[in-house]
């Protein structure tokens, strides 16, 4: 059990330096509430003062971000963001990680990071309609990495699956600098009728504050300050800070809420999860957000376990709760509403009008500061940035040997984060709710909306590689390759949610990638009319003092105004026209061919060109909404040749291409490229729209993909090649 120290004690030995304090904010709560701070209350603030909860090192740069729009309706600082798509309806959407404890306990820590995204979405009023995942692990040469990447499936399965919400997309890579510290971030999207948004606020004095939901519990404890860490050998891992998950109890909460939020709106004035920091950080962001105060009965919160210090109730991230503010005189009905879906719903607190924070437990005070202080007064830091030394030179870029192209390409199809993962999704569910019009697989999933004529198009991107050895190039191509999703789907882009993936800010090198990174998706969204929208800061990913490689994901929605419009990438037709649009050059470091042949990355990122991707998506969108296109597919890993291949196996179909490239070019990952097919009839009406931006390289025919360069032909089977790239993942991880 833990011990409470005095505050002199705390003082002395110094003790909140082991909650990621320093003693110069130390020395400023001091000044904030005009004495020493208790042990409770310290916690409060060694949670909300960490960076996963006040954003103390990033903020500056999260300034950078475009954040308004027409469609708009919410941007940061709520649950998730909320983009207008028409008929009185928007899309909810937000991304979180949960590295830290997926490292720690695998199973547990992808499937809470899937609940938690979940009640983050329903807090606004919205219905879940699809969960996405960005995943990044070590090399499945290790048998740790095996164990860890088949729990985190076996735990976002186990608890999407349970919870009735399908899992329609998401990407999986692998690198040996991921191997201590995997990324798991999960994404999850919602419909929401206009009149029912909801915000996270605590406003009128004297309204109730009610917790509803699962009982409190000492799992995931310290979670925040756990988040805010770098791992060490030296010392134990901490287990406790990972939370345990009930996706049964949490389906139970979302329909509760729901309902409370549809049907009875004159109850409810503000709705908020609690995540990461648990109590504290749902009740105080609520009242401070609205200007309020707020008193808590601490001895009123559903328990779980004997013996909790007020401590552990305020900082435990037990799972499956949300906190409510509602009007006085409901407390009987809401109490009423939560017992019929089997949840306790218990007033633990009222709203003041004075800007106190104040707990009791067993009728003492237990903690009394300012509200602002512990949700706005936090430290902000503009770090020191260096340029790392690989970035000092400019080096030309690699140039491979590629004397048998179908061996090659072969063992690129083979390569594990290019090969199919179809063992992977086909562990989730991802036709419940009868929506999902395009599964995993394809560019981006797509979700009819019911009703009307529009769908979704969702995709989650990052390509750790490119930001290693370019931050701002590599920022920029995250949220582009987001948007060629998108837009080979039908889409348009409307917006994009992030998880911010990086090493220790304290680091100078490490502060720079984060620096230079914002700033080129920021620069990316600007040119793209794709406002951030919501998103998360996951810092300290490191082991030993080794950092992962920078990794923005880029969580981007967009619509699908015309259902005709719905686009796959495969092959559809023999005698179907194949173009290429964009231009290929030399372009291989950072490649997935670079570190097959070379076993790591190196060099100068190629160039990379805004208005170019700019025009090439909208030649794309053009002749998807002129009726024309079969299939499209946006090129990425592996270049032309895999971006070929991929478009023949679905429907198991060869293509005859010929292009006059250098052989190697054929796996050059040149951005700002999509391949489209289009009737052999309409080879007059798609030219006048592609015009110079691309070129006729070929025909959809026959059983083998049979390519022609510059300085060779080849041919291999589409079986083959399927084969090959459908084993290949499913091998290894046995």
């Amino acid at each position: 059990m833990m011990t409470e120290l005095a505050p002199e004690a705390i003082k002395t030995t110094q003790h909140y330096l082991n909650w990621g304090l320093t003693e110069d904010e130390y020395q400023r709560i001091q000044t904030l509430i005009g004495r020493l701070p208790n042990f409770t209350e310290t916690g409060l603030f060694a949670a909300m003062w960490s960076e996963h909860c006040a954003y103390k090192n990033s903020k500056p740069l999260l300034k950078q971000f475009p954040t308004t729009g027409p469609r708009i309706l919410q941007g940061p600082g709520e649950g998730a963001g909320i983009i207008d798509i028409g008929d009185h309806q928007a899309v909810v959407f937000k991304a979180e990680s949960h590295n830290h404890p997926t490292a720690v306990e695998p199973y547990q820590g992808a499937a809470t990071g899937v609940g938690g995204i979940i009640r983050d979405i329903f807090s606004m009023g919205a219905r879940p309609i699809a969960m996405l995942d960005s995943l990044h692990f070590g090399e499945l040469n290790q048998a740790h990495t095996k164990y860890l990447l088949n729990e985190t499936i076996a735990g976002i399965g186990g608890y999407g699956n349970c919870i009735g919400i399908p899992t329609v997309g998401g990407e999986l890579t692998f690198d040996p600098v991921f191997e201590a510290n995997p990324v798991m971030n999960a994404m999850c999207v919602g419909l929401l009728d206009n009149t029912q948004q909801q915000k996270g606020a605590a406003a009128g004095a004297d309204n109730l504050i009610y917790y509803v939901g699962a009982k409190t519990g000492r799992d995931g404890i310290q979670g925040a300050i756990f988040a805010s860490a770098e791992f060490n050998d030296a010392e134990e891992t901490n287990r406790s800070a990972v939370q345990v998950g009930d996706p049964f109890a949490e389906k139970q909460l979302m329909e509760a809420c729901l309902v409370l939020i549809k049907e009875h709106p004159e109850m409810l004035v503000g709705i908020q999860d609690m995540g990461a920091a648990g109590l504290v950080s749902s009740s105080a962001e609520m009242g401070a957000k609205a200007g309020y105060g707020m008193i808590l009965d601490l001895d009123q919160v559903p328990q779980r376990e004997k013996g909790m210090i007020p401590y552990e109730l305020m900082l435990s991230e037990s799972q499956e709760r949300m906190l409510l503010c509602i009007h006085q005189g409901y407390g009987a009905a809401v109490e009423q509403l939560f017992a019929d879906y089997g949840l306790d719903a218990v007033q633990i607190g009222h709203v003041t009008d004075a800007k106190q924070y104040v707990l009791y437990h067993h009728g003492a005070v237990v903690a009394d500061v300012p509200i602002r202080s512990l949700v706005q007064d936090a430290p902000v830091y503009h770090r020191p940035s260096r340029q790392p030394e690989r970035l000092k030179h400019q080096t030309a870029q690699y140039q491979p040997l590629v004397d048998d192209p179908a061996k090659t390409l072969c063992a690129l199809l083979q390569q594990t984060s290019i090969a199919s993962k179809a063992d992977v999704y086909r562990q989730y569910d991802s036709q419940v709710q009868t929506n999902t019009v395009v599964t995993p697989g394809s560019d981006a999933g797509v979700l009819r909306i019911r009703g009307t004529h529009k769908s979704l198009a969702v995709t989650t991107d990052a390509n750790p590689r490119y930001l290693y050895l370019d931050p701002k190039q590599g920022g920029m191509i995250a949220v582009c390759e987001a948007a060629r999703n998108v837009v080979a789907a039908g889409g348009e882009p409307l917006g994009i949610t992030d998880c911010l993936n990086f090493g220790s800010p304290e680091d100078p090198e490490i502060f720079y990638e984060l620096k230079e990174a914002t700033a080129g998706m920021a620069q990316a969204c600007e040119a793209l009319g794709t406002p951030v929208i919501s998103g998360n800061v996951s810092l300290y990913n490191e082991s030993n003092g080794e950092a992962i490689f920078p990794t923005p994901m880029v969580g981007m929605v967009g619509l699908i105004a015309q259902n005709e419009w719905i686009t796959t990438q495969r092959f559809k037709n023999a005698g179907d026209l194949i173009y290429t649009i964009g231009t290929t050059a030399g372009d291989f470091n950072g490649s997935e061919l670079q570190k097959m042949q070379q076993g790591r990355i190196s060099g100068s990122l190629f160039k990379f060109d805004l208005a170019t991707e700019l025009a090439n998506q909208q030649v794309v969108q053009q002749l998807i909404r002129a009726g024309i296109v079969q299939s499209a597919h946006d090129l990425a890993e592996g270049g032309l040749a895999v971006g070929l291949a991929e478009s023949c196996f679905d429907g198991e179909i060869g293509c005859q291409v010929s292009v006059g490239l250098p052989t190697s070019w054929l796996f050059a990952e040149t951005q700002s490229r999509f391949i489209v097919s289009v009737p052999a009839n309409q080879k007059a009406a798609a030219e006048a729209i592609i015009g110079e931006t691309g070129q006729l390289i070929g025909k959809v025919g026959g059983t083998a993909l049979e390519i022609e360069t510059s300085g060779t032909q080849f041919s291999l089977p589409v079986t083959t090649a399927k084969q090959l790239w459908k084993g290949a993942l499913a091998c290894q991880l046995k």
